[in-house]
């Protein structure tokens, strides 16, 4: 399809419409820079790819009469695919893996630089949510396939054993799943911030994303919001609660292999020490941190720069005592630890009165654990995963349907892959029914899930 066709055929959709005047275009190729040659001598150069550019400034936002205006402008495309999952973390990379093994297109789209969310960007080290009573796992497919690649890598993981919670390496977490992916054949784009989403009526058809290339869109059949915060879904207008947590921030502490603990007393050891990593002598440390609302911009300005002051002091004052002279600090995490903030109002909810009648759902598509199998299994319905009103989008992870009191359970790291996993799965079924996911063969989801190795009870 050439670019003027594709434009006609873009805005014979709607797109233009959807978007209140703002259109998508498909982006011209890229220009290609001449880089030169890395010499022996300089061992590095760069090169100046147009020093006389001028900025277009024709939609750059104006102040006019004390007011900010924004013009209207048609977006570049960067790409069109059967199944777009936004949000690269423990959820959006099962999602994606999942509707790639499932047949379909898939894009994943993810602001940082690297995949796991908060399991790596944030240091939450220590998997927990994937057993129940008795220390049986319940969190298996995605989510055991990567554990398993984890256990092969020198240093990837610990604490490995039937009832037990293990503890992974970051480091050896972002390779695992980097591989995952590629080998998926997931397209990827990196440093790409959702911003809103496309509608066509009650149609999500995609997303629009910040970058450094600029504002541009994806085009998608179904989108997977695996943003955490639900992201896509309430800027398509979705129907959520806005919810208050705990904001904290995990640092790694260094040589807990070189202190003297004997040379104190007990009541007068150092405390916040954490517990141990993959990494010898390095312990992860879990700062809390207060409730409060992490979809504020000053809030989260504040925590960070609290919480970072509180950690660095916190190791000094520890290298003050005896037998801790060696402390250091090895690093504070680079993604600030926010663990709940919107949460959907779906077809069905996560209710914690099932989880203690043990409840089981005949659309069930995901199965979730607790933090020290102090409890039996709870079963996700597909409804959870899904807007009432909204179509063509899927929630995954800790934005899922729930109500409060399950809401530290469902956003448990293998939780969240199982989750994931159901919305990849779900999504791509859509595709190929040409259905709204609201309507799919759940009997069919299932019967995939399970062949991709998910447990659903």
């Amino acid at each position: 399809m050439n670019p003027m066709n594709r434009r006609n055929w873009l805005k014979a959709m709607g797109a233009l419409g959807a978007m209140g005047g703002m259109g998508i275009l498909p982006s011209a190729p890229a220009e290609q820079p001449a880089v030169a040659p890395v010499g022996e001598s300089s061992g590095f150069t760069s090169s100046v790819l147009d020093p006389h550019k001028v900025q277009d400034t024709q939609f750059t936002a104006k102040l006019i009469n004390g007011r900010v205006i924004q013009p209207q402008r048609e977006l570049p495309l960067l790409a069109q695919c059967e199944v777009l999952v936004v949000g690269g973390g423990p959820a959006g990379v099962s999602a994606a893996i999942a509707a790639r093994r499932a047949g379909a297109h898939v894009v994943l789209v993810e602001r940082y630089g690297h995949f796991g969310g908060l399991w790596t960007g944030g240091l939450v080290l220590l998997v927990l949510g994937h057993i129940v009573t008795g220390g049986k796992q319940v969190c298996m497919g995605i989510g055991e396939e990567m554990m398993q690649r984890l256990e092969k890598l020198p240093g990837g993981i610990i604490n490995r054993q039937p009832g037990k919670n293990p503890t992974v390496d970051a480091e050896a977490l972002k390779y695992v799943m980097v591989e995952m992916i590629e080998e998926a054949g997931v397209e990827v784009f990196l440093h790409a911030w959702g911003v809103d989403a496309i509608l066509e009526g009650n149609k999500v058809r995609g997303a629009v994303f910040e970058s450094k290339s600029g504002r541009q869109a994806i085009l998608a059949d179904v989108v997977v919001d695996a943003t955490g915060d639900g992201d896509i879904f309430a800027a398509a207008g979705a129907e959520f609660e806005h919810r208050t947590h705990n904001v904290g921030l995990v640092s790694r502490v260094g040589n807990l292999d070189r202190v003297d603990p004997s040379r104190v007393p007990p009541e007068k050891r150092p405390k916040r020490l954490g517990g141990p990593t993959p990494a010898p002598g390095i312990n992860w440390v879990n700062l809390t941190g207060p409730e409060v609302d992490g979809l504020d911009v000053r809030t989260l300005t504040r925590m960070e720069m609290s919480h970072r002051k509180f950690i660095w002091r916190n190791v000094q004052q520890a290298r003050q005592v005896p037998g801790y002279e060696s402390l250091f600090l090895v690093e504070t995490a680079p993604q600030l630890g926010v663990r709940i903030t919107r949460v959907l109002n779906g077809l069905a909810t996560v209710r914690y009165a099932d989880l203690k009648a043990g409840r089981r759902f005949e659309d069930v598509v995901a199965v979730g654990g607790s933090t020290n199998g102090q409890h039996g299994e709870w079963q996700v319905p597909y409804g959870a995963l899904v807007p009432k009103t909204v179509d063509n989008v899927l929630a995954a992870g800790r934005c899922i349907s729930a109500e409060m009191k399950m809401a530290d359970l469902v956003r448990l790291i293998p939780n969240c892959f199982a989750t994931g996993h159901a919305a990849g799965v779900a999504a791509a079924v859509a595709v190929q029914d040409r259905c709204a996911p609201r309507h799919v063969d759940v009997p069919k989801v299932q019967k995939i899930l399970r062949e991709q190795g998910a447990y659903l009870g």
